[in-house]
């Protein structure tokens, strides 16, 4: 890129990057190899739009986001794997005699004219991050072979397929799940999820069917049906992934898989194995870690709110709640928190059932109830381990919430999170489980309440006409209702019809002061303290919900969809 040491001259003349970080970064490369600018942004020395954004300038190429970008598979077809692969490239789209490149390296005049001789076409170069490039050749370049073209493998003669009775062994069951077309099926599911974005993967045995869904963008959408014989086949291979006992078909069971993708990317998927009536039902979560946001600023916080919200983090000591239905992305908001605080000079511990993203600098507890690990014994162990910040996955009983509210009131900063419909009703919730009022009123600095809302689709989004008393019912002001617009995906290519691409999270997030204390010492209801939170400025889920209405960022529907009247 540039030549290794020319690009850190010029980075460190624009103050992008220190000596040191230059350095650590060549020793780094040394090492592991790759491009010097793939390990400077790997090592969090300049982040990876700050680096496409100074490649733009310098070399005056316009630069692309690749994630938000779908590519044809006409043009992906232009270039061979081989070539994208040794000049880093990827082909993006083509106007005419003109084929557009998005380039790690504007500066690769061979690549520019290899291309050229290749295809025939002129050559526009764009400028995109080297892992953006990765990550669009994983997605275009993998596999491009459809469900169909997998089914068309299986040949009721030549491959041994379990039928759907219950006499079965252990050794018909590894046999159907080693046949070739049902790997080859089984790593398309995989992969099609991946690529589509999917958060979950169901593969669903019924009397009649077999039925696979993603979830995407937090909605369900049925992908292929494959034949009912193919239930135990399936199953048995995801199992064996898994590292599963695939003989045990009558209880529950949880396993991981670990997929590799590419030189420097890895995709983890958390494997639960149910038995219903007809089969097992298999659920796979995809936890990507190149797409943890971590930066709190791209969460979906209001500015006011975000700033309030990291002076609370920053307190020496205290409870920290977040509260929502699973898949609302407490895990990402508490992350992204301890990322803010993770420093060389304080210690931080966190129990979490399960460790979902590795993230390094922090202490990761995994929980095994089996064996008597659970969040108090570990929250016990954690007080013995000179803690500064401790996060608790969940508080579900009064042992983990008196542990953890001990440990806040002892200087401590203590994160977690409850299951509760808002930020107030977490008040109602400890109580419930016998904790104090004065306790509670004495530990909690703050209490987040939050869902994730899908966003509209950036490329189709248009206004539409919504009835004035639509938006009062909402919750808008009359004031304002006049100047708001709507606006809605009418679904294209990029979104799959849907009209959304990607997720926002809406946030509720109630800050203690004295004088709700002294609400909480009096034993007042969830709707009062809700009432008085609202009256010192709380935004809650639904007004939160129309600000983003309000920016065009979600649609109407979105906001009734996932939020109640306040």
């Amino acid at each position: 890129m540039a030549g290794s040491g020319r690009l850190g001259e010029l980075l460190l003349r624009e103050q992008l990057i220190t000596p040191l970080e230059l350095q650590q970064a060549i020793e780094q490369q040394r090492n592991s190899g790759g491009r010097l600018g793939y390990q400077l942004t790997k090592m969090g020395f300049i982040e990876e739009n700050e680096l496409t954004a100074f490649l733009s300038k310098q070399y005056g190429v316009p630069s692309i986001d690749l994630g938000e970008f779908d590519i044809e598979l006409d043009i992906i077809k232009l270039i061979p794997k081989e070539v994208v692969l040794k000049h880093q490239i990827i082909p993006v789209n083509r106007t005419g005699a003109t084929l557009i490149v998005a380039m790690a390296d504007p500066s690769n005049i061979f690549a520019i004219d290899d291309i050229k001789f290749l295809t025939g076409y002129n050559v526009e170069v764009v400028v995109a991050s080297e892992q953006a490039i990765e990550g669009a050749v994983e997605k275009y370049y993998t596999s491009n072979v459809t469900f169909d073209d997998v089914m068309l493998d299986f040949d009721d003669e030549e491959v041994d397929v379990i039928d759907a009775d219950e006499d079965i062994n252990e050794l018909d069951l590894e046999k159907s799940a080693g046949d070739a077309p049902v790997i080859k099926l089984v790593n398309l599911i995989l992969l099609d999820a991946i690529r589509k974005g999917a958060s979950d993967i169901h593969v669903e045995p019924f009397e009649k069917q077999l039925r696979v869904r993603y979830r995407i963008d937090g909605m369900l959408y049925e992908v292929m049906k494959p034949p009912v014989k193919l239930k135990h086949a399936i199953t048995s291979r995801l199992k064996i992934m898994s590292q599963l006992d695939i003989a045990e078909r009558r209880l529950p069971q949880d396993g991981r898989i670990k997929l590799k993708m590419g030189k420097n990317k890895e995709m983890d998927f958390r494997v639960s194995v149910l038995p219903t009536i007809w089969g097992e039902k298999v659920v796979l979560r995809l936890l990507d870690k190149s797409n943890l946001q971590l930066d709190m600023t791209k969460l979906g916080f209001e500015e006011k709110v975000l700033e309030s919200f990291k002076k609370a983090v920053h307190m020496p000591y205290g409870m920290i709640l977040i509260t929502g239905p699973t898949g609302s992305g407490k895990t990402t908001t508490l992350y992204s928190s301890l990322s803010e605080l993770n420093r060389s000079d304080v210690n931080i511990s966190t129990a979490e059932d399960p460790v979902e993203y590795n993230l390094f600098g922090i202490n990761q507890v995994q929980m095994h109830d089996d064996i008597g690990l659970n969040f108090s014994s570990s929250l016990r162990s954690f007080l013995r381990q000179d803690p500064d910040i401790i996060l608790v996955g969940e508080i579900r009983d009064f042992e983990t919430a008196e542990i953890a509210i001990k440990a806040a009131l002892t200087g401590h900063m203590v994160l977690s999170t409850l299951h509760t419909n808002d930020a107030p009703s977490s008040v109602s919730r400890l109580l419930n489980m016998g904790i104090e009022p004065f306790l509670i009123a004495a530990s909690v600095v703050c209490i987040g309440a939050q869902r994730l809302v899908r966003k509209n689709c950036s490329e189709c989004r248009e206004e539409i006409e919504v009835p004035t008393q639509s938006l009062l019912d909402l919750g808008f002001h009359p004031d304002v209702v006049d100047d708001v617009v709507v606006m809605r995906g009418s679904g294209c290519r990029i979104c799959n019809g849907s009209g959304y691409k990607g997720r926002i999270a809406i946030y509720e997030i109630l800050f203690m002061t004295d004088e709700l204390r002294e609400f909480i010492l009096n034993g007042a209801s969830t709707l009062e303290l809700k009432r008085e939170a609202i009256r010192e400025g709380m935004k809650t889920l639904r007004m939160s919900a129309l600000s983003k209405l309000e920016e065009g960022m979600t649609s109407l529907d979105e906001v009734v969809r996932m939020t109640a009247e306040d």
